[in-house]
């Protein structure tokens, strides 16, 4: 393209991106989106992208420049040569510092630009020097300029920081080991000086803090940016466990042994404090945040005398904040400082807080501040879970201070549980009278501050309990008062409600904080006299169900029930324990038996009436499979009159959640009912078929009238689709309770073959409809499925072979018809991968369920198998082979199905066409690399099968056959004529197995070892010649020891796989690695198959 050509186009790209971001016409932005993605994939974007930068015309053009510079510079094959990316970085560079006035997020692609290719070429050297590492010789031209240059240094340095510490999009494709050494390196000659510098500079503008101007953009700024950099260095991650980030606890900071200096004198500690208090709020959270890391630095850092005098400053800033509160009322400082709190107690113990000075004033002060904060509720309530967590854990501690000193908790602790319950029936009222966002409806966070609570409340339970009744007794009389008075308004009602809401939850929490270890009698009794009180509210709110109820408090109260069954019901539980002395005097419940039956009639009450309710239903019936699991209390529940009834009257008379007057996703709940039931009925069902037939009698039923309306023709009603949808729930439920042989056959024997046409007929239907076929097809997946050895049918049996012929036929029908079904890229997954997904599942389930013999398919003539193994290979062909990976429940499935098929039916494999096995290849080297252990593991167990096979194949040729004929069946084998044609493939698995074993962080090397000796044998030459790339590219120092290694990896192997032989190259191996790694640590180790696989397969 020549020069005028070039600037129409670069014209054209500016158009584009104006018309992305501006236009109001959605298909104009998807068209241009469309085009700028074309332009990025394109090959000659890199002198178009310049051309953007240097006109400048737009700040959205020079943002797609950067971008897709960025790109280019971070893909996995690179493309750039070293020159080329030594002159991206100069023009980064030369850019940033002549234009001053971009956009920030023009500054920030450029800067992340910069990161990315310092990062990435951080071990490129050139004339014995690593070009890309003097980055302070970059940045000192910025630091010696203005305000607004000096600000664009320290963004470089802090996000070159934050890339070296993150595993950004490309680093996940490439070596993790890789990242971990260019990491390392960073951190051991760099780091420190950015830290360093930061808290130097800081110090600085900390003592000409007279002369800022914090109205300043370019001063405020820069400030920013020293604040962020000394956070981004705080925050690395030292010793590369890749924490996840989003978790807050237990979190330390492992400052390398080098630093001590910094935080041994304590000046950086009060750098940071005074920060704190001489900066605007727009700032000083910033300093917070650095706090934070600093109080969590580990504490082997320190002998004890430093820990101590680092602990009392660390204490003594953190009064100072108390004693002056008035800038915590900035949301941001708030939330810093509570973190800081957390701290305090995560990292130190108990016993070294109780040593520092003024003890007494501080922890009088986080009580005060605790309080207060408790009743702000409105006021940054993400904050909370911060401040309960340092009284939880303190609490926590209390068993095992040794010091003398007291700790005073007993004092503070029941101040911070008073206001905590208060301040929740306080915030009730407010909350309905100004419609207000109900914190009770954020069940997640709710859950979270009762189990920090119940911890807190057991100091000083006594007072606790004193408190929980009183509320109770008052506010339940209240209740009661409004609910006989016919005049009673509904805001008072509601708001009676939800403050007995609350206090069903705390009081549930209180009862779960009892811990086996540390109770005693007394409090037992304390429960005892709570559980009575809920039991009785419990009374007056069901006899009101017929006029309606609160949702709200029957989650309470099933919350409730979740934790005293937890703590008071169950083979474990002391049978003279008080609660049950306490529940017979008040309520005349004797034993654990009595308040089963409360809580199986409190489930009966709740599916009659709450059918409405698909949260209530759903912990109802969790409450129930939770119940029937326990072995010594399913065997008290069946005894019970109320379970009796349950297994006798399962229809949607009594329970309306079982018709088909509800919506689809709340019929997912019957699947987990009849778990349930199936469970209780199991307990004395033995050989008795007449009970379990009048179980099944509901099921039947439905069964016949749905059998006569799919015959007729009149399918074509809601009413028959959701009798469909909700039958194949309700089987599924009882065939995963049903794990016994006599059991599951009872099932098999009614289902087979009265019913299973029925449900084939209704996938013939409704294909199309995954509501109706993900339900029948996870049925079968589940019948197919060989639990607890259930499906051992006697020898005399065929009823392996026809569970096998049904789900064959099921798989089928589903999958010739879904193949011509078009949908949506976004759509892909829930309209069509889902079920191929159960499909590819419940294959699986059959073939390694060890109960057919598929040898007598093929000789009796039987297409079953042969029909469903080629529907499973059109299934696959139809799968984009990206999208194996993208959802993980798609790619665990196929890749354990393939291992079966390679273990069990490579005979099948071998006689695939060459496009579909060299589908199946492909999919397998993706798999060797993919982040999931479990799809790695599986994809070397198929590897192993195939090139065992392979090796069994080659060593077969030219031996005379049996029969005394020249010729040989390996001659003709399709799977050989593949790979003699393409042997570039298994090759590039060697290669791609090796690179893994020597240069990443391999963790199942045991299974990698398998595949990699037959690869070796299959392709020695290609291995020599491998050994002898890698021995070369290494320094001239190096080669001698990896020459030295390569031979002692094949030290004693012969050229077989037998177990023995297989055995010793793993043994091998191990050490091999061992060694690679030992070298890795230190410098000039170089990987050449890192970058230089290409990827054969297309």
């Amino acid at each position: 393209m020549d020069d005028k050509g070039e600037l129409q186009e670069v014209i054209r790209i500016e158009a584009l991106c104006k018309s992305l971001y501006e236009s109001q016409d959605a298909n104009e932005r998807d068209t241009a989106e469309k085009a700028l993605v074309t332009f990025q994939n394109s090959p000659d974007s890199l002198g178009k992208c310049q051309l953007l930068l240097d006109r400048g015309n737009s700040a959205y053009s020079q943002l797609l420049a950067t971008t897709t510079i960025t790109k280019l510079v971070s893909r996995a094959t690179q493309i750039l040569d070293l020159q080329q990316r030594i002159d991206i970085r100069n023009y980064v560079l030369t850019y940033l510092w002549t234009n001053l006035k971009l956009p920030p997020y023009v500054v920030q692609g450029m800067v992340t630009l910069y990161s990315r290719i310092t990062k990435l070429g951080w071990f490129d050297s050139e004339k014995n020097e690593f070009i890309f590492r003097n980055v302070m010789d970059d940045v000192n031209k910025f630091l010696g300029g203005t305000a607004e240059q000096c600000m664009l240094g320290i963004q470089l340095l802090s996000q070159l920081t934050c890339e070296m510490n993150q595993i950004s999009d490309p680093d996940a494709t490439r070596s993790l080991t890789k990242h971990r050494k260019i990491s390392s390196s960073f951190r051991d000659t760099q780091l420190f000086e950015f830290f360093q510098m930061s808290t130097n500079l800081l110090r600085t503008a900390l003592e000409n803090k007279k002369n800022l101007d914090f109205n300043d953009s370019a001063q405020h700024g820069l400030l920013t940016q020293l604040l962020r950099l000394a956070h981004n260095c705080l925050t690395f991650d030292f010793i590369g466990t890749s924490t996840d980030e989003s978790s807050d606890d237990l979190c330390t900071v492992q400052i390398p042994t080098t630093w001590r200096p910094a935080f041994l004198e304590g000046t950086t500690l009060q750098l940071f404090f005074d920060l704190y208090f001489s900066l605007p709020s727009t700032l000083s959270p910033h300093a917070l945040a650095c706090l934070v890391q600093i109080a969590s630095v580990r504490r082997s850092l320190f002998n004890n005398m430093e820990r101590a005098k680092f602990l009392n400053q660390l204490v003594s800033g953190v009064r100072k904040i108390l004693q002056n509160p008035q800038e915590l009322s900035d949301p941001n400082n708030y939330h810093e400082f509570c973190r800081l709190l957390a701290r305090l107690k995560s990292n130190y113990q108990l016993g070294e807080l109780v040593m520092v000075s003024n003890y007494q004033e501080s922890i009088q002060l986080m009580a005060k501040f605790t309080v207060e904060s408790l009743q702000m509720w409105q006021f940054a309530p993400n904050s909370i879970h911060y401040l309960l967590s340092l009284w939880q854990r303190m609490v926590a501690s209390v068993p095992y201070v040794k010091a003398t000193e007291p700790h005073h908790l007993e004092t503070y602790t029941p101040e911070v549980t008073q206001a905590f319950i208060t301040s929740r029936l306080e915030s009730v009222a407010v909350v309905i009278r100004d419609s207000l966002e109900d914190p009770l409806e954020d069940l997640g966070m709710v859950s979270q501050q009762l189990e920090q609570l119940s911890v807190i409340g057991r100091c000083e339970y006594s007072k606790t309990c004193q408190l929980l009744v009183q509320l109770f007794d008052t506010d339940a009389r209240t209740y009661q008062e409004l609910c006989s008075n016919s005049a009673t308004q509904t805001m008072e009602l509601t708001i009676a409600e939800g403050r007995l809401t609350w206090l069903v939850y705390i009081i549930g929490s209180a009862v779960g904080g009892r811990v086996s270890f540390n109770s005693n009698e007394e409090h037992d009794a304390m429960d005892g006299e709570l559980v009575c009180r809920v039991l009785q509210l419990m009374q007056l709110t069901d006899s009101r169900l017929t006029q309606g109820g609160s949702e709200k408090l029957e989650l309470a109260l099933l919350s409730f029930f979740d934790q005293f069954r937890k703590i008071y019901i169950g083979d474990q539980v002391q049978k003279t324990s008080k609660v049950y002395r306490r529940l017979q005097e008040i309520l005349g419940l004797n034993d654990e038996s009595m308040v089963l039956s409360v809580i199986i009639r409190k489930v009966i009450t709740n599916l009659k009436y709450w059918g409405s309710s698909e949260m209530i239903i759903s912990k109802t019936l969790h409450l129930l499979s939770e119940l029937s699991v326990g072995y010594g209390t399913v065997r008290k529940l069946v005894k019970l009159e109320e379970v009796g009834f349950l297994l006798s009257n399962h229809t949607a008379e009594h329970y309306p959640f079982l018709g088909v007057n509800v919506s689809v996703t709340e019929m997912r709940s019957r699947t987990m009912f009849y778990t349930s039931l199936g469970r209780l009925l199991m307990v004395d069902l033995g050989e008795d078929e007449d009970r379990f037939e009048a179980f099944m009698i509901p099921l039947t039923q439905a069964f016949e009238s749905l059998g006569q309306m799919l015959t007729s023709g009149n399918y074509n009603t809601e009413q028959v689709r959701k009798t469909v949808i909700g039958l194949a729930r309700d089987l599924r439920g009882i065939a995963f309770a049903f794990n016994t042989k006599t059991s599951y056959m009872m099932l098999f024997d009614w289902i087979y073959p009265t019913y299973t046409p029925i449900l084939q007929r209704a996938v013939e239907i409704w294909f199309q409809d995954p509501q109706v076929t993900t339900p029948i097809l996870k049925l079968f997946a589940e019948l197919v499925q060989n639990r607890s050895q259930r499906l051992e049918f006697d020898v005399s049996s065929p009823n392996g072979i026809l569970l096998f012929r049904e789900a064959s036929k099921i798989i089928c029908t589903y999958g010739s018809r879904i193949l011509d079904v078009q949908v949506s890229k976004d759509q892909m997954y829930p309209l069509k991968l889902k079920g191929i997904c159960i499909c590819f599942n419940m294959l699986k389930m059959a073939l390694c369920g060890k109960y057919v013999n598929f040898g007598v398919f093929r000789l009796y003539g039987d297409e079953a198998l042969d029909s469903v193994l080629n529907t499973f290979v059109k299934l696959l062909l139809s799968i984009p082979q990206t999208d194996l990976l993208d959802y993980p429940k798609l790619s665990q499935t196929y890749y354990v199905l393939l291992d079966c098929l390679a273990q069990d039916h490579i005979s099948f494999l071998a006689t695939l066409e060459p496009t579909v096995f060299l589908y199946i290849l492909a999919s397998i080297s993706e798999g060797l690399q993919a982040l999931d252990t479990m799809v790695c593991t599986g994809c070397c167990a198929t590897l192993d099968n195939i090139v065992t096979y392979l090796f069994k194949k080659y060593t077969q040729k030219g031996k005379k056959s049996r029969s005394g004929g020249s010729g040989t069946s390996s001659d003709n084998d399709p799977l050989l004529a593949v790979i003699n044609h393409r042997p570039e493939i298994l090759q590039q698995m060697l290669q791609t197995v090796l690179n893994i074993i020597m240069f990443e962080d391999c963790r199942n090397q045991w299974s990698m070892s398998r595949p990699l000796l037959g690869l070796i044998l299959l392709n020695p030459d290609y291995f020599q010649n491998l050994r002898d790339q890698i021995i070369s590219s290494q320094a001239p120092e190096k080669r001698g020891p990896m020459m030295e290694w390569f031979e002692a990896l094949m030290e004693g192997i012969e050229r077989n796989l037998l177990t023995k032989n297989r055995d010793r190259f793993t043994q091998n191996l191990s050490v091999f690695r061992r060694d690679i790694n030992e070298s890795l640590k230190g410098p000039n180790v170089n990987t050449p198959t890192a970058n230089s696989i290409n990827d054969m397969m297309t």
